[in-house]
Order: C-alpha cells, then sequence, then structure tokens
C-alpha cells in the first residue's frame, strides 16, 4: 500500500515536470524508463531535461520530515553541477499539502547559493475528470 502512495506522488511530480517543459529521462516506479542511480549517497526519484538544462526531482513523505539528514540532503542535491558544463542542476521537492509549511522552514535554512536551485510543488491528488459520464448523461436532441 505504501509503494501505491509513493507510485502515485512521483507520478504527480512527473506531471510537474512536464508542465514545466522537462523531459523525463529517468524514474522511480516507472514501466519503460530506467531507474535513477544515487546521487552521492541520497536516492532521488526523477531525473530529467530541458534542452540542456537537467534536473533532479525528489519527493518527501512525513517519514522524511522526521529524519535528521533530511537538511544535508535538500542541500547537496540543490548544490549539484552538470559533469562537462558545470551547470546548476534544479531541484524540485515535491511535498504532501499538509507539510508544506514545513518543508518551506527547512529550504529556508540552506545557503542562499543552493535556495536558488530548489522549486518546492504541492502534491495533491486529484480525482480524474472524465468528459463521458457528463456526455452520457445528457439528454440526445437528435437522433
Amino acid at each position: 500500500m505504501l509503494e501505491l502512495v509513493k507510485r502515485r506522488t512521483v507520478d504527480l511530480l512527473v506531471e510537474q515536470f512536464w508542465k514545466q517543459g522537462y523531459l523525463t529521462l529517468r524514474r522511480k516506479y516507472g514501466t519503460y524508463l530506467p531507474e535513477p542511480s544515487k546521487i552521492g549517497e541520497f536516492d532521488v526519484d526523477i531525473i530529467a531535461k530541458f534542452k540542456k538544462n537537467y534536473a533532479i526531482g525528489i519527493t518527501l513523505t512525513n517519514e522524511d520530515f522526521s529524519d535528521k539528514n533530511l537538511l544535508d540532503r535538500i542541500n547537496f542535491l540543490a548544490t549539484r553541477q552538470t559533469k562537462f558544463s558545470n551547470k546548476r542542476v534544479l531541484l524540485f521537492i515535491g511535498i504532501p499539502a499538509e507539510f508544506f509549511g514545513n518543508a518551506k522552514n527547512i529550504v529556508d535554512k540552506i545557503s542562499p547559493e543552493a535556495i536558488k536551485n530548489v522549486r518546492l510543488f504541492q502534491i495533491v491528488d486529484r480525482p480524474i475528470i472524465s468528459k463521458r459520464k457528463d456526455s452520457e448523461n445528457k439528454k440526445i436532441l437528435f437522433s
């Protein structure tokens, strides 16, 4: 059950990447894409690319906020650069809505240079809206 929740949060974070124009290169819990390798000693959920810019995506859960290494993890991942061109790599963080304030407080504690590379997103699980049901309920005017 817990894996389904994590899979859904990663899916919602992938949607945020797509809205920003990024192409997903690697992701956890995916069917066709390979899983990302560890960056340093930390696990990441998504690696994506937009033109020549790269981004890393992680999702945070309730258990992550009780972890003492969370500040180090965010600071480390937010200061990453590409190997040859030394371009900054953005860090996208997906957070459930009830923990968004906690995440903002933690991000405010990292270095000012690293804050520029962090983008916080609320992960809100919303129902899928289908137009099919609406069209089935309407009366047919012409047959």
